[in-house]
C-alpha cells in the first residue's frame, strides 16, 4: 500500500487490522514465530472476508513473554514496552483518520497488556474505538472435541494444528515432541496455575514443561487447525460487521 491508497483507505476501509504476535519458544517442532504467523494468517482472511472493510496495518511481531525466557530463542518486551508499542501504532493511525482499530494477537500473553491499552485510550482518545481478540479462545467448541491430553496448550495439539494447516512448511513433524500431557507430572504450583478459570496465576514454562510444550503435538491435524481458524475467522468478521456498522 502506497500513501495514496492509504488515504483513500481512510475513507473506504474504516477498521484497520493489527497483527500481534510473539517471538518465544514453541517446543522442538514449531517456529519461535508461530504466534505472528497465525495472527497474520488469521488477519489475512478477515479482511478478504470483509471484502473492502478492513485494512491490515503494521504488525507486532514481538510480544509479552517472559515466561517462556529459559527457552532458548525467546525475546520478550515489558508490558509497559508492548503497550506503549500499542498506543504510538493507534494514535498514528487516529492522526490519519482512522478511528476502528482491533488488534488480533495469536499470543495470550499479549491479552493483559491490550486491556491496559483499551482502558488508556478511553480517556486520552476518547473518539478511538479499540478491539483486541485472541484466535484460539475463540474456537474453544472445535477445540473442546479435538483428540489432545488431559493437559493441553501452548505448542500443543491446538497450536500445532493451526500452523498445520496455514504454514505447514514451518512444521518440523519430524520434531514433534509431547511436552506435559497428564496432571501428575506438574507440581503444585503448576497445577494451580493451570487451573482453568480465575483466579489467574502466571509462571514460568520451564516449571510447567522440559520442552516448553503442553500436550502432545504430534495428534495434531491440518483438517482440526482449518476448522479451529475458520471458526475464529467467521466469529471476527461477525464481530466487524456489526462493528463497522454503528
Amino acid at each position: 500500500m502506497t500513501t495514496v491508497e492509504a488515504a483513500q483507505a481512510v475513507r473506504d476501509s474504516p477498521v484497520v487490522i493489527l497483527p500481534a504476535g510473539a517471538f518465544e519458544q514453541h517446543g522442538p517442532g514449531l517456529p519461535l514465530a508461530t504466534d505472528l504467523v497465525r495472527a497474520e494468517a488469521v488477519a489475512e482472511l478477515v479482511a478478504d472476508a470483509l471484502g473492502g472493510t478492513a485494512v491490515i496495518g503494521p504488525t507486532l511481531p514481538v510480544g509479552v513473554s517472559p515466561h517462556h525466557l529459559a527457552f532458548a530463542g525467546t525475546v520478550s518486551l515489558s508490558t509497559t514496552t508492548f503497550a506503549a508499542l500499542v498506543r504510538e501504532y493507534v494514535t498514528c493511525l487516529a492522526d490519519h483518520g482512522w478511528h476502528k482499530i482491533l488488534v488480533i494477537t495469536g499470543h495470550g500473553g499479549n491479552t493483559a497488556a491490550l486491556g491496559t491499552v483499551g482502558q488508556d485510550l478511553l480517556a486520552t482518545h476518547p473518539h478511538v474505538q479499540f478491539a483486541h481478540t485472541p484466535i484460539t479462545v475463540l474456537a474453544a467448541d472445535v477445540v473442546a472435541h479435538m483428540a489432545k491430553g488431559e493437559v493441553h496448550g501452548h505448542s500443543g495439539e491446538a497450536e500445532t494444528a493451526q500452523m498445520l494447516a496455514i504454514a505447514p512448511h514451518l512444521v518440523q513433524t519430524d520434531q514433534l515432541t509431547p511436552g506435559t500431557v497428564h496432571q501428575h507430572e506438574l507440581d503444585g504450583l503448576g497445577a494451580l496455575s493451570l487451573r482453568s478459570g480465575p483466579p489467574t496465576l502466571p509462571v514460568r514454562y520451564d516449571r510447567l514443561s522440559p520442552n516448553g510444550v503442553l500436550g502432545d503435538p504430534r495428534r495434531a491435524t491440518a483438517e482440526d487447525g482449518h476448522a479451529i481458524v475458520d471458526a475464529a475467522v467467521r466469529r471476527i468478521v461477525e464481530f466487524v460487521k456489526e462493528w463497522a456498522a454503528v
